[in-house]
């Protein structure tokens, strides 16, 4: 997270304010469009049912947002 200069706290407010999501091609994982910081940032989620967790598995801003406009 450090590297990505977001903290837990910063995280939990993206997941808070997705503005969409759609499946992975892992299976059993999803990719959680959101914003932090005025980016479009992509969160990739793998929920562990069983524990009734969310599981983060990576989070990283799109770096072409700016051009695909």
């Amino acid at each position: 997270m450090e590297d990505r200069r977001f903290t837990e706290v910063d995280l939990r407010r993206m997941l808070e304010h997705a503005t969409g999501n759609r499946r992975d091609a892992v299976a059993g994982r999803w990719i959680i469009q959101t914003r932090h910081s005025r980016r479009a940032w992509e969160v990739i989620v793998e929920p562990l049912t069983t524990e009734q967790l969310l599981l983060v598995v990576t989070a990283y801003p799109l770096e072409n947002e700016k051009k695909a406009r």
